[in-house]
């Protein structure tokens, strides 16, 4: 085995076999091989081993649970640009399926982003996902492009300031609204995160800071409330995964401007822990909301129900907003495992490996 990128690539395989067929699991490791030795000797500017980047992709992607084409294209994505292997010979060697996807992610790191002034800019950004998502043939394409565009804001500290501020924008307006549009949170939050944390430095440390001055006491506040839940839950057997969900700094970021502009303050931003109940089915849904409702005023206009009026990307929840312990505005979700799962993962959430079947496809 080649020493470069063996400890990623163990963590790669153990968490793909969590999901894959034995049989699968070799495409993964064979793809591995040959781009371990397609990149040999080449180096990232942050002076890693070129490798790590096809890997790093790749376990973005087995946590989103894709198949093992998806896995192996990730691994390979790099060498037609990198090595100057033609794509007949990547698909020679491992089908049709897997030189397509390749192609297809090759093709989609070509696509030209120019940032024009203010007024064209959301325009052009919406174009160019509708070509991203048109060019694609197939929808892992696009997941592919995502988790390859997340492993570089993860790494942008390698590159100059004025590199790391321009891909930061493209990130911004063109990758985060698209894994938003296919419904990835767990892409999408980290994509807004990063960028903002390259795009205005001052105010990402500004928010960090704020957010971690107030942590000890946000965080007994929410222990006191699932207390509380659990123990009305438990009255009539309901089982339920009960959690406080922190807000990511981006979506804090916007929160901030919107109350800046009604002449409010960070102080009366109450809901930056809100809280998550995952329970087993539809009528749990609406048996958690009642008890809530019945332990806690519910907020005017705080109330909304995803369940029966799901978003366009298919987001499924019960949203509430209550006053807690009389004082206290607290934000809830409540939804099923398998809504929460399609929330953190979108489209790829719809679609778990099934032999002989892709269900990605477009159309």
């Amino acid at each position: 085995m080649a020493m470069v990128g063996v400890k990623s690539f163990s963590q790669l395989k153990e968490k793909a076999q969590e999901y894959l067929p034995t049989e699968k699991i070799s495409v993964v490791e064979d793809a591995y091989h040959f781009a371990a030795e397609a990149h040999q000797g080449q180096v990232r500017k942050s002076g890693e081993p070129y490798i790590e980047h096809p890997l790093q992709t790749a376990l973005i992607l087995v946590e989103l649970q894709l198949d093992a084409s998806s896995l192996a294209a990730a691994l390979l994505h790099d060498i037609p640009e990198n090595c100057g292997m033609p794509i007949a010979k990547i698909a020679a060697k491992f089908g049709p399926e897997i030189g397509t996807l390749v192609d297809g992610t090759t093709k989609l790191g070509k696509v030209s982003w120019q940032a024009p002034g203010t007024v064209a800019r959301e325009a052009q950004a919406e174009n160019l996902r509708k070509m991203l998502v048109a060019m694609a043939e197939d929808l892992r394409v696009v997941f592919i492009k995502l988790a390859d565009r997340l492993h570089n804001m993860r790494t942008l500290d390698a590159l100059l300031p004025e590199k790391q501020r321009s891909i930061a924008q493209e990130t911004l307006e063109l990758y985060a609204p698209l894994a938003h549009r296919l419904g990835i949170w767990e892409l999408k939050w980290q994509l807004e995160d990063l960028s903002f944390r390259y795009l205005e430095p001052e105010k990402y440390r500004r928010i960090v800071n704020l957010v971690a001055g107030r942590r000890g006491q946000r965080e007994s506040f929410i222990t006191q409330v699932i207390e509380v839940l659990r123990r009305e839950f438990k009255k009539v057997d309901l089982r339920a995964e009960i959690s406080g969900r922190p807000k990511h700094i981006y979506s804090i970021y916007q929160k901030m401007e919107r109350y800046s502009a009604l002449g409010k303050h960070f102080d009366d931003i109450h809901d930056l822990l809100a809280l998550r109940v995952l329970v087993g089915t539809v009528p749990d849904c609406y048996s958690a909301v009642g008890i809530i409702h019945s332990l806690w005023r519910p907020l005017p206009e705080g109330f909304d129900d995803y369940i029966a009026n799901p978003k366009p990307n298919g987001y499924q929840s019960l949203h509430t907003a209550v006053m807690c312990f009389g004082t206290t505005p607290l934000e809830v979700q409540i939804r099923t495992r398998d809504m929460h799962y399609v929330a953190e993962y979108g489209v790829g959430a719809h679609w778990r490996y099934k032999e002989g079947e892709t269900i990605l496809r477009k159309g």
